[in-house]
């Protein structure tokens, strides 16, 4: 073989070539280029490549004759008639589909990549679209408010409840409201029927709501049967929706038909609602008259309850026309000083909007924003991931359609038909891969649903917005995948292309495969380093001493209709069972969402201090049961009042004693005095709320009237055993009610219920942007092996080892990577820092998070090349040196 033809010269075409073409006219510019080039090469082999360069500009001066710049009409260098006849659209599909039976493979990568990232799209799409038309079918939503509280204290905290005598005040007072309603929503409630001497007994979630009428005035939740103005005006009558009436009543007409709340109250249904649609924020079936929250609830029925806020209770109200949300914020502005003089926990009210509700973190919103734009974002760089992938694999497929390009070019094809053509290849990858991330779709949604605890639905034909997301996803993904594949085939000259003598520059060259792989990695290494550190937070939050023992701690209800006596009584026969180590009676667990914040004096202050106190009714066996430290002092004596106190550390810290012992023998009056005690000891700080929140003030106290749950430490030896035995104890006392119990651990586990959810998307999105980076990758050493196929026989026959010819595709991606790792680590650090900031008790970011996540790249990207670049690696030389 002769050395000097196998040595390939590269003609000065930087500026030379682009100064010709701007010249010639459009038909010449292929053929002119193409004898330049040629004849450069053979006086480069015969003169040397210098003074071939010389003769280079004579040649491009030879052809600035009239003749060849004179200009066709541009009708006749694309004739749109013959490009886009119904004959040659038939003719680009009907090769479209040859050129992809013939590339099997080629074909099933692309649309696998491309399918998994649209059902992503389609998925996140609908799931976004979901949130975002929450409650947007009421009438007048635009002046739909809820009046919520900011409580200024030491701190400023948000509440979506209000004092219970706000919404009358409001009403009564002012007229800026056309419409004002109070509901409070007690969830979880026990309800029961009674068929002749059957007793049905049903735990409702959602729970039932106390409902002024006029909520239905301000909300569009339609009644099928009972007038609007009278179901709930009288105590004691309800309204149901059809599914509810349908479920307690079956085919019966569930009008005048009774039910119990609680085995307390009596309701006789008055009206039937229109099921709730799907996408509003209001689960309650249950709708009962507002007065009868007397019988249930008489603190929050009261009109001077202004003492403190209820979860349960919410204030709505429809503004006048022309009315805004600070001239009703303002009129309410005196009410702390007027209802609540002298209170240190200063409320501001405050008008959410009907749209903010949905989304609002501050106010217990189901969905953040900040959630559904993370989710887009990633959908977006999924679909980008799958493209650059296409592109990829279509400029490395390019070499094997050279020929087929020239020899259509010298037949008279055109750049715009070759481009057609390529980009109806691409459109029926795209359509089949729709048509599959559709399937996929309709397969996964009842598991996202399930996931997500939601009501999606994909209606392709009834939702107009779902169709055309889909249809534009199509047209996008094909353009943008399609067209720079689609200019470099259509861009071939014909002469090189019929020769074989294509150059990486020709093609697409490296650099432009370096950064879409550099793209594809830098985005599967922030989703990377994403999941990893939510992993560490979650590990950090889970395994973390919280100061209070919570494993093999069942925590069980106390019976609603309990008494002193009753629960005394089952306290020591559950204490009886074999597997029951420990049991105390409590308002709550160390760490639990029923949180009682309370305003306190302290030492015979007059004035209350200015931070909350968390308030937690135990009996004495609370710190044995959860294994809580006293630091000083001694622990409660029994007792069914409020005789003493324990607090922890952080609130004598807050009222700055020097040591903890120092508060020991002070007084603190809580409740607005009501409970009053000297504090006898100092526990040691636990975690009272989520990782999210800071340790808050804390005072336990014996209150029986506020006793809520036996929390049982259990041997876990026998626990099926032992919980089959604490639910006949339990039954035999409350045989009227349902049996509940939670294990501790799994309850703390439901503060993290949102993050852990989403470390289960960025598994899922991290897996799929790594796939189709891997396929990119393959696409990229294919291409790479193509190319060095000669350079690998001449070192093989020189002499190189198999572990010298794989470094040649190792450090190529090893470099790749690396680049996109030093763009993904800053990105993903700032990302995640942002994220970490909700966290009150966090993890630090070290570097042992970011390596991890460049090895697992580095591990996954050197399985992917080595299949390949071992094929390459172990050719005949003898085979790749042949030349045709």
């Amino acid at each position: 073989m002769n050395h000097n033809e196998s040595k390939k010269s590269t003609p000065p075409t930087t500026w030379l070539d682009k100064f010709i073409t701007c010249l010639i006219a459009p038909h010449l510019r292929e053929e002119v280029l193409g004898d330049l080039h040629e004849r450069f090469a053979l006086r480069a082999r015969r003169l040397g490549e210098s003074k071939a360069r010389q003769h280079y500009w004579r040649d491009v001066l030879t052809y600035l004759r009239p003749s060849n710049i004179k200009r066709k009409p541009t009708v006749q260098e694309f004739p749109n008639t013959y490009s886009y006849s119904p004959l040659m659209i038939r003719n680009y599909f009907k090769i479209a589909f040859r050129n992809l039976q013939r590339n099997k493979a080629y074909a099933f990568i692309n649309v696998l990549g491309l399918a998994l990232s649209m059902t992503c799209g389609i998925l996140i799409f609908t799931l976004v679209n979901y949130h975002l038309n929450f409650d947007n079918f009421h009438k007048n939503s635009d002046r739909i408010y809820r009046i919520v509280t900011e409580m200024h204290r030491e701190n400023v905290s948000y509440d979506r409840s209000v004092p219970a005598p706000l919404g009358k005040v409001f009403r009564d007072e002012h007229s800026f409201g056309e419409k004002t309603a109070r509901i409070a929503t007690f969830t979880n409630r026990l309800i029961t029927l009674k068929k002749g001497n059957e007793l049905i007994k049903l735990k409702e979630t959602e729970g039932i709501a106390f409902t002024e009428p006029s909520f239905f005035d301000i909300f569009n939740y339609p009644l099928l049967q009972g007038n609007k103005n009278t179901v709930l005006a009288e105590p004691n009558t309800a309204i149901l929706t059809e599914k509810l009436a349908k479920k307690y009543f079956g085919d019966e007409n569930p009008i005048g038909k009774e039910f119990w709340l609680g085995n307390r109250i009596v309701f006789t249904v008055t009206g039937i609602l229109k099921d709730l649609p799907p996408n509003t924020d209001r689960k309650t079936e249950i709708y009962v008259s507002y007065p009868t929250l007397k019988s249930y609830n008489s603190w929050l029925a009261s009109d001077d309850s202004w003492g403190g806020i209820d979860d349960a209770m919410q204030c709505f109200t429809l503004l006048r026309p022309n009315v805004s949300a600070t001239q009703a914020e303002n009129a309410m502005a005196p009410y702390p000083k007027k209802y609540r003089p002298n209170s240190k926990n200063v409320h501001h009210y405050k008008l959410q909007p009907l749209a903010d509700i949905h989304f609002s973190a501050l106010y217990d919103g189901s969905m953040d924003k900040q959630n559904l734009w993370i989710l887009s974002i990633i959908g977006f760089f999924l679909i980008i991931t799958a493209c650059v992938n296409f592109i990829n694999l279509a400029t490395a497929q390019a070499l094997k359609r050279s020929k087929e390009v020239g020899v259509r070019k010298v037949l008279g094809g055109f750049k715009g038909q070759l481009f057609g053509q390529f980009i109806t290849e691409t459109a029926i990858i795209s359509a089949v891969s729709i048509v599959m991330a559709i399937l996929l779709s309709f397969l996964i949604l009842p598991y996202a649903n399930n996931f997500f605890g939601s009501q999606m639905s994909l209606n392709l034909f009834s939702d107009s917005q779902s169709a055309l997301f889909i249809i534009a996803l199509g047209v996008i993904v094909t353009f943008f995948a399609g067209s720079y594949p689609g200019l470099i085939l259509a861009g071939f000259q014909p002469v090189i292309a019929l020769k074989g003598k294509l150059s990486h520059q020709t093609i697409g060259g490296f650099n432009t495969r370096r950064a879409l792989i550099v793209t594809q990695f830098a985005i599967s290494q922030v989703l990377i380093i994403g999941m990893v550190v939510i992993i560490k937070q979650m590990q950090y939050a889970k395994q973390s001493d919280l100061g209070f023992d919570k494993d093999a701690i069942v925590m069980v209800q106390v019976g609603a209709d309990s008494t002193d006596v009753k629960m005394k009584s089952l306290k020591h026969d559950l204490s009886t069972i074999a597997g029951v180590e420990k049991i105390s009676l409590c308002r709550a667990a160390p760490s639990s969402n029923n949180v009682w914040t309370n305003s306190i004096q302290f030492d015979n202050q007059t004035e209350q201090v200015n931070f909350g106190t968390n308030m937690k009714a135990t009996d004495e066996a609370y710190l044995s049961t959860f294994d809580l430290e006293l630091v000083a002092g001694r622990n409660l004596f029994p007792s069914d009042s409020v005789k003493e106190f324990l607090v922890n550390e952080t609130f004598t810290r807050k009222l700055n004693f020097s040591s903890p012992e120092k508060a020991i023998g002070k007084t603190i009056a809580a409740n607005g005095g009501s409970m009053t005690g000297p504090i006898v000891g100092i526990v040691k700080d636990f975690h009272d709320l989520s990782f999210h929140e800071e340790i808050n003030a804390v005072a336990l106290t014996t209150n029986k009237g506020d006793y809520s749950n036996y929390a049982i430490k259990l041997n876990m030896a026998n626990a099926k055993t032992t919980l089959a035995a604490i639910e006949k104890a339990w039954t035999a006392k409350f045989p009227d009610q349902i049996f509940e119990y939670e294990f501790l651990d799994e309850s703390i586990a439901q503060f993290y219920e949102t993050e852990e959810r989403f470390l289960s998307l960025m598994t899922l999105f991290s897996f799929i942007a790594i796939f189709i980076g891997c396929l990119g990758l393959y696409g990229l050493v294919s291409f790479m092996a193509a190319q060095k196929t000669k350079e690998i026989g001449i070192r093989k026959v020189l002499g190189s080892s198999l572990s010298q010819i794989l470094w040649i595709f190792g450090k190529e991606f090893a470099r790749l990577i690396l680049v996109a790792f030093f763009i993904a680590a800053p990105i993903a650090w700032w990302a995640m820092n942002n994220w970490l900031q909700d966290f009150e008790f966090r993890i630090e970011m070290n570097v042992w998070i970011f390596l991890s996540a460049i090895l697992t790249t580095l591990l996954i990207a050197a399985l992917t090349v080595a299949y390949q670049a071992m094929q390459a690696a172990l050719m005949n030389p003898v085979k790749s040196l042949k030349t045709e």
